[in-house]
């Protein structure tokens, strides 16, 4: 039995679309279908049938639009001045010192 990968009439993958099939008992891939799995971490993964290979389709706007946008510098230097004086309390409460 193995697995196979649907694809869509543009070749999209159509994720939750997989079955499996017997191969061994003479079950052809049905057409729509590859052997080939999708590569992890692809937003729009793409087939190409002549490659036998998936690749990314998604455009790089589409997936920026999934990153967090970065924190202000301001709360950077916030947080940055935090982690500073927890580093030095750690340091002094190990050293048994208080600050």
């Amino acid at each position: 039995m193995k697995w196979v990968y649907k694809y869509d009439e543009n070749f999209i993958w159509l994720a939750g679309g997989e079955i499996e099939i017997d191969l061994g008992n003479g079950q052809q891939i049905p057409e729509g279908y590859t052997l080939k799995q999708p590569t992890d971490g692809l937003y729009i993964a793409k087939y190409d049938p002549v490659k036998d290979e998936w690749f990314e389709s998604a455009s790089q706007e589409y997936i920026d639009s999934f990153q967090p946008d970065p924190l202000p510098s301001d709360d950077v230097t916030l947080l940055k001045k935090q982690v500073a004086l927890l580093t030095y309390q750690i340091s002094q409460f190990q050293k048994g010192g208080a600050s």
